[in-house]
């Protein structure tokens, strides 16, 4: 791959704002070693992934206001987003263990 490329790869996965730079330096990677990845990077487990707030309505079965409540109510814990100043998500995990335990019928 021409080094030229390379950095234009580089700038279009810079501009999106959901990718890590450790995903984004994976995906040079992979693009380089013409689809082939490293073995040491199998072992490494993903970062956590981060839901804005439509997804985890849309997963509970609820409406943005009553995620916003869980969230004041501190049943969500919020996570910033990386690069943003007032956005704030949800873990997914947090999310799949709530769903696990039961979703609460009326919470305050």
């Amino acid at each position: 791959m021409l080094p030229t490329t390379a950095e234009a790869v580089r700038a279009l996965l810079k501009s999106d704002p959901t990718l890590t730079p450790t995903d984004r330096q994976r995906i040079v990677t992979v693009i380089k070693e013409h689809g082939r990845t490293p073995e040491k990077n199998a072992a490494v487990a993903p970062p956590p992934r981060i839901l804005r707030r439509a997804e985890v309505a849309s997963r509970l079965g609820c409406s943005l206001r009553t995620v916003d409540h869980w969230a004041g109510c501190k049943l969500l814990s919020k996570v910033r987003l990386p690069g943003r100043v007032r956005c704030a998500g949800f873990r997914e995990s947090d999310i799949c263990a709530l769903i696990a335990g039961g979703l609460p019928d009326a919470v305050g």
